[in-house]
């Protein structure tokens, strides 16, 4: 069994050395493999470390569970997130003067939230336009019923931009050379500015007519 006074002195190395404590508990896994300290004892530890507790030994402790996890703090903490889901754990223990552990178990073990990401999309549809679209959808496939070859009828298009030329790739210039021979240069070329955009039309059968607009 790994010593947990080593486990400390490492997460103090790793802090000042300037390491998140998501780094930390990665990095603790890897070293002491089943016996590391768990993900919420390492952030406890990180936020002793980042208050100025540089102390390696534990708190002591009363036998009573913590009072941090309160409905009231939890309540705090639910109606900070949800007013700027954007906020982070420092900014949520500066608010509601809650410690950031508590914080922290607040939001994954009593609210079960978890940061993530935006997901990017071409683009949002207000309310019209998601109606909008729907009753066209209802109307094709109500026509659809009453002629079974509308589909085939359909003629849709689309658009992409084309550049006055590609660049060749590296794979495309290369070449055979012998042992004695120089190996080939050319300069580094770029995209072209010049571009220009192609509109195509198509149907069941495939391509309709395409043009080239300005």
């Amino acid at each position: 069994m790994a010593d947990l006074k080593e486990q400390h002195v490492c997460i103090k190395f790793c802090f000042l050395l300037g390491k998140t404590a998501a780094e930390i508990v990665t990095m603790l896994r890897e070293a002491f493999n089943e016996e590391a300290l768990s993900q919420a004892r390492v952030y406890e530890w990180f936020s002793r470390f980042k208050h100025g507790d540089m102390s390696l030994e534990d708190q002591p402790r009363s036998g009573r569970p913590s009072t941090s996890r309160t409905n009231k703090n939890i309540q705090k903490i639910r109606n900070a997130i949800m007013f700027d889901r954007h906020r982070t754990i420092d900014e949520l223990e500066a608010l509601t003067g809650v410690s950031w552990i508590s914080c922290q178990r607040i939001l994954t073990e009593e609210l079960h939230m978890k940061r993530v990401a935006v997901k990017f999309i071409p683009r949002l549809l207000s309310e019209d336009q998601r109606a909008n679209r729907l009753d066209v959808c209802h109307e094709m496939k109500d026509q659809l019923k009453t002629d079974p070859d509308f589909l085939s009828k359909i003629i849709t298009g689309d658009e992409s931009w084309c550049y006055g030329y590609d660049p060749e790739t590296k794979q495309q210039s290369s070449q055979w050379k012998s042992a004695s021979s120089p190996r080939p240069k050319k300069t580094r070329q770029v995209q072209s500015n010049v571009k220009t955009m192609l509109i195509c039309f198509f149907d069941i059968k495939g391509l309709v007519n395409f043009e080239f607009v300005p």
